[in-house]
């Protein structure tokens, strides 16, 4: 276990992070320090969690040994389940260790598009935008909604969501793409079936360290007021901020501040995570001419299939991993999906 999960290199990592704390000019820049220590409680939390169920596994096995002349009893049933939990432990660590790109550790932002179809589409991006923040509960990432507009009858027409978490876009970046549903419509008078699409997108968040340059006459700066149906997304002012930039055609927009000076300064910032994202991508492009993230909002463009109607089925296209449990994925349980990902190293490394 300690070869797989390196834990020597990241105490050595540790050790020299540190060595930067002791500095008496650490906290000139408050920015660079907090992302210091950041990296180290991150290396600590690893290592913590890898002796942890190895420690576990030692003792169940020890214990299992002792009953293994009542393979019936009660105790030997009872460590064989908690045996059965430390190994799906282990995979999801033995999976976190394939997140080794170089933006994997960053925090994730995800926007999330309905494509046509109105109202039912609309629905279906609310239904997505409630599963990653489920699945966001059950990582322990923190959820920060930039962005908002509902739908006109139901659902949402757009969203944008910054996600804070160790290895968020690690693990957001295989969610990149069309998601496909197929079910009967609770909008449809006659209960037929319908097929909806919704683009999400993901990129990073772009480091203080990472150079976008950004020339103000490129940008257009456009404010409104915040809405939605009430409460958190609505307010009096015109504070919203949208910035339209230029040579590349990108439009930012914020909302979630009441002032409009906080919300500018989080457009640029998502404005200068989706030019760094581009250009990442176009540089991929140059090895690979599959824009997998940029394909249109229509029928075979999906990443992933959630069929409700005839049948209950869960599947994604690019892995053919998929699941009946349809009621549990939308609760949140993606991880099948993101770890057949990233086990894919062909995938993994687009």
């Amino acid at each position: 276990m300690r070869g797989i999960f390196d834990l020597d290199g990241r105490r050595e990592k540790i050790n020299k992070l540190e060595k930067l704390t002791s500095e008496s000019n650490f906290w000139d820049d408050n920015r660079r320090a907090q992302k210091i220590l950041k990296e180290i409680s991150m290396h600590k939390k690893w290592i913590d969690k890898v002796e942890n169920v190895s420690l576990e596994l030692t003792d169940f096995e020890e214990l299992l040994e002792l009953t293994n002349d009542d393979e019936d009893s009660a105790e030997a049933k009872e460590i064989r389940d908690s045996l059965g939990q430390i190994y799906s432990d282990f995979e999801l660590m033995e999976t976190a260790t394939l997140l080794s790109g170089p933006n994997d550790a960053s925090n994730a932002i995800m926007t999330i598009h309905p494509g046509a179809g109105g109202t039912e589409s609309q629905d279906w991006a609310e239904m997505l935008f409630r599963m990653y923040n489920r699945w966001c509960e059950t990582k322990g990432f923190s959820v920060k909604l930039l962005d908002y507009i509902p739908g006109d009858e139901a659902g949402l027409k757009s969203a944008t969501l910054e996600i804070e978490g160790d290895f968020a876009y690690g693990y957001l970046r295989s969610e990149s793409g069309v998601h496909r549903l197929v079910r009967i419509s609770p909008f449809d008078a006659n209960s037929r079936r319908h097929t909806s699409f919704v683009s999400i997108y993901i990129f990073p968040e772009v480091d203080d360290d990472i150079n976008i340059e950004l020339n103000d006459d490129d940008i257009r700066v456009d404010t409104y007021r915040s809405s939605g149906a009430g409460g958190q997304h609505v307010n009096k002012t015109s504070s919203a901020v949208r910035l339209t930039h230029a040579p590349s055609g990108i439009v930012v927009q914020c909302q979630n501040e009441r002032s409009q000076l906080k919300n500018k300064a989080t457009a640029m910032r998502l404005l200068r995570s989706r030019l760094y994202q581009k250009e990442l991508e176009e540089q991929r492009k140059k090895h690979d001419d599959r824009a997998k993230s940029k394909k249109k909002i229509e029928w075979g463009s999906q990443i992933r299939s959630y069929v409700f109607h005839p049948y209950n089925m869960v599947k994604d296209h690019r892995t053919n991993k998929e699941t009946s449990n349809i009621q549990a994925v939308m609760d949140g349980g993606i991880n099948i999906f993101i770890n057949a990902f990233l086990s894919d190293p062909e995938l993994a490394e687009n």
